[in-house]
Formats: structure tokens, C-alpha cells, sequence
């Protein structure tokens, strides 16, 4: 890797400070956009490992700083957390590079996919695949709660806020974003009472050496703000102006090719609308989009709506993607373009997830600099601290969620797929076996076991 120190504010090289050029970060970006299974939960995993601990490109803090700010927005956290990373290392460009090439791998498998069962109905062979994979990414978000922990919760108070987000998520079924407004209200009084135990990062920050020192990071826990990631007001106008101009632009396009009264239109404006309400990643917002798309449009069917999932779940990138299927299917049968129903299709897909995802650009290109200035005030740190604590016992809510329906299915107990998670698990936390080796080892079981007697 041709990584060469460049100058700090100060104008003298930095020790912890290097140069990746754009074509690798590139290259890796796109490599994630293909591997990036397992959901929020395995994709930030994903991205923990190869850019804290393998790679460097940075600090265990300046992640979970990121990290924390994307938990707090609508849209999926993941792809917002790999745009940030790309743009506080390579500008807008490697923002939108990073946050293009995490969705779009998963948007063209999903056409691809959604065009085969429209086309020749349900998908019968991927039926064993499915029946193994589902127990892996129960197997994979449980892993990603325990990594993910073992750096957060440091402390008993954070630990207790784990437990109390799990709880509460879990057996009160309290929505999201009043889990993370008492994380945040918890974490604002704990930063100004007990600053100690709210301090961000703590953990060890990266592979040591021989000698027992960390090695550095290329944006380190005090690598200064870049010029580009510091706040000024005409930044964020012209970020704002930009987010209004996609939008309202490719809405009002919709409107005089298509019509203001047919499906492409309404499913710019429906997305739109769910883009802002997808606190807590894809399954917070998918009842919003069943209601919408099942029962108010009827776009698709009930059991369409499942197999949509059930796709979305064999794909990588975010879940939300699962918009995608929605859109397609929906412009399908409502012969969006009539004659043509998979190119309406695609269109249908493509809309879908252009009014889902570009929100997540403007947030973080707008919010990412206020973000960066917040660094090192515990007062701004505290909250989210406490935020990314919560997040654990959401994660681990997510992780039982799944268990329930994949090993207790019409209530009896599923003991093949037991076995399969369990030697997922195994293979994951203790013989730290990657994510897609897991995925196939366990979708061939899937398939042996889908022939058994």
C-alpha cells in the first residue's frame, strides 16, 4: 500500500497520519459492497475489522464517534457509517464513492433477483440455501453484539444501559427512537455527573506491536479535523441546496414523464416518507412499508412481501434495500411502463432506492462536520456514549428476534438449524472465521440437510 505521511495543522509530517489514494479506498468499498452480509450489525463488524483492526485507517474513537452520530439518524446506519469514513478520508467524492458502491452491488442482485420470480414465479431452489443461511445471520449479528460490546461497555453504568435498551426493545416493545432519546438524556446527565465512565473509546485501539504500543492510524484518536470536514455555514447550504435539488428534481421528473397520479411518482413521494422514519435500521420501518405498499397501493401481496425479505436477506448491503424488491414488483404489476414490465421493474427498484438512500448522503455530508467539531467535549461525547451502549443490547435484540422465527417456527423447535447457528457462532467467536466463509459453510449445509429423509 503506497501510504506516505502528509503534513499536520501545524504544517509538520505526522507520525500517525498517511496518505490512502483513492483507487484503493475505491477497491475496498467495492469489495464490501459485494460481502457485506449479515445486516447492520455484521456489515459494521465487517468494516470494524478491516478498517480498525487490520488496515488502520482508523482509530477505535474517530469509528465510534462516526458510528454514534449514524445510530442517531434515520436510514441504515451502516451504509451512513462507511459514507462518513469516505468522506472524512477522501472529501464528497470518496463520500458518495463509498456510499454508491455499499448499495449498489445489493440494488442489481436484487433486480436480478426480483425479475427471476416475477418471471418464473417462487423460488423453490434457494429453499435449502435459505433454511442455512437464516441461521447463520443469527449466528452473525450475535458475533457482532459480542465485538461490538466487549469495546462499549466498559463500565457497569454502560452495561446496565445495554441491558435496559435490550429489555425494553425486546419485552416492552418500545419504539426506537425512545431508546436512543433515554440513552441520550442518560448519557447527557452521566457526562456532567460521572464524566469518567462516559468518556469515549478506552479500549485498546488497534493491534499492538512488539513493544506492547499501539500502532497508529491513518486518522488517529488526535489526527486533526482535515480542512474539508470543518464546519461553515455555506458548506452546509450547498449541501442542503444539493439534497433538495435530487430530490425535488428526480420527484418532479417522475411526475412529467410518468404522471403525477402513477406508481413511480408514488413511490418516490412513499420512500421519501420511509427514508425519514427508519430509526433503527430496516425492521422498525418495515411495518410502515408493509401498511404502505401491501395494504394502502397494492403494490404487491402479503406473501410477496415475505419473499421480498426473504431475498433481501440472502443479499449483501443494507436490509432496507428490501425496498428495492417493493419497487420492482410494485411497477410490475402496476404496469408502470406498459408493455415493457421489466424494464418497469427496474425502474420501480431503481426509484425505490434513490428516494431511500439519498437522504443518508445529505445527512452525513451536511451533519458530518458539526460531528467532527464535537470531538473531545465530553458534554457532546457523553450522549452518544451512552447511545452506542444502548445499541448493543438493540443488536442483541435483533439476534433474538431472529432466533425466535428461524429456530421456533410454527411453534416447534427447529434442531437442525440450532446445530447451524451454534457452529456459526463457534466458528465466528472462537476460530474468528470470516463472515462469507460462515455464509457458504452454511448454506451447503442448508442444502444437505434440505434433501434429508
Amino acid at each position: 500500500m503506497a501510504n506516505r505521511p502528509i503534513a499536520n495543522e501545524k504544517g509538520k509530517p505526522s507520525a500517525s497520519l498517511f496518505h490512502v489514494p483513492l483507487w484503493e479506498a475505491f477497491l475496498y468499498w467495492l469489495k464490501l459492497g459485494f460481502i457485506s452480509f449479515g445486516g447492520p450489525a455484521g456489515q459494521i463488524a465487517l468494516m470494524h475489522t478491516e478498517l480498525v483492526e487490520r488496515r488502520r485507517w482508523i482509530s477505535e474513537q474517530r469509528f465510534l464517534h462516526a458510528l454514534n452520530y449514524c445510530m442517531l439518524l434515520p436510514g441504515p446506519e451502516a451504509t451512513q457509517l462507511a459514507i462518513y469514513i469516505g468522506w472524512l478520508m477522501h472529501r464528497t467524492l470518496g463520500g458518495v464513492i463509498a456510499g454508491v458502491l455499499f448499495v449498489l452491488p445489493s440494488l442489481l442482485l436484487l433486480i436480478g433477483l426480483s425479475w427471476a420470480y416475477m418471471a418464473y414465479g417462487s423460488l423453490p431452489a434457494v429453499a435449502g440455501i435459505l433454511y442455512g443461511m437464516k441461521p447463520a445471520v443469527v449466528a452473525i449479528v450475535l458475533a457482532a453484539a459480542w465485538r461490538i460490546g466487549k469495546r462499549t461497555l466498559r463500565n457497569r453504568p454502560l452495561m446496565a444501559i445495554a441491558l435496559a435498551a435490550f429489555i425494553a426493545i425486546s419485552f416492552v416493545k418500545l419504539p426506537f427512537p425512545a431508546i436512543v432519546a433515554g440513552a441520550a438524556l442518560l448519557g447527557w446527565a452521566g457526562g456532567r455527573l460521572r464524566p469518567e465512565l462516559f468518556a469515549l473509546g478506552g479500549a485498546a485501539h488497534g493491534p499492538a506491536t512488539a513493544d506492547g504500543v499501539h500502532a497508529p492510524a491513518l486518522i488517529d484518536d488526535g489526527t486533526p479535523t482535515p480542512p474539508h470536514a470543518r464546519f461553515s455555514w455555506s458548506g452546509l447550504a450547498r449541501v442542503i441546496a444539493a439534497g433538495i435539488v435530487l430530490m425535488a428534481g428526480g420527484w418532479l421528473l417522475l411526475a412529467w414523464l410518468f404522471g403525477v397520479d402513477r406508481p413511480l411518482a408514488q413511490m418516490g413521494w412513499f420512500f421519501t416518507k420511509a427514508a425519514m422514519m427508519t430509526f433503527g435500521g430496516a425492521y422498525a420501518v418495515l411495518p410502515y412499508v408493509y401498511q404502505g405498499g401491501v395494504e394502502h397501493f397494492h403494490w404487491l401481496t402479503p406473501a410477496q412481501m415475505v419473499d421480498g425479505l426473504a431475498l433481501g436477506e440472502t443479499t449483501p448491503g443494507p436490509l432496507i434495500m428490501v425496498v428495492a424488491f417493493v419497487g420492482f414488483v410494485g411497477a410490475w404489476t402496476q404496469q408502470a411502463v406498459a408493455g415493457y414490465p421489466a424494464l418497469a421493474g427496474a425502474l420501480g427498484a431503481s426509484v425505490a432506492a434513490w428516494f431511500t438512500f439519498v437522504p443518508s448522503f445529505v445527512f452525513i455530508l451536511a451533519g458530518g462536520p458539526l460531528v467532527e467539531s464535537t470531538r473531545g467535549n465530553i458534554r457532546m461525547t457523553a450522549p452518544l456514549t451512552a447511545i452506542s451502549a444502548a445499541v448493543v443490547g438493540v443488536i442483541a435484540s435483533l439476534a433474538l428476534f431472529f432466533g425466535i422465527h428461524v429456530f421456533h417456527p410454527a411453534d416447534h423447535w427447529e434442531w437442525p438449524a440450532v446445530a447451524i447457528a451454534a457452529a456459526a457462532a463457534i466458528a465466528l467467536m472462537q476460530y474468528k472465521q470470516g463472515t462469507i466463509r460462515v455464509l457458504v459453510a452454511c448454506a451447503i449445509a442448508g442444502i444437505v440437510l434440505s434433501y434429508r429423509v
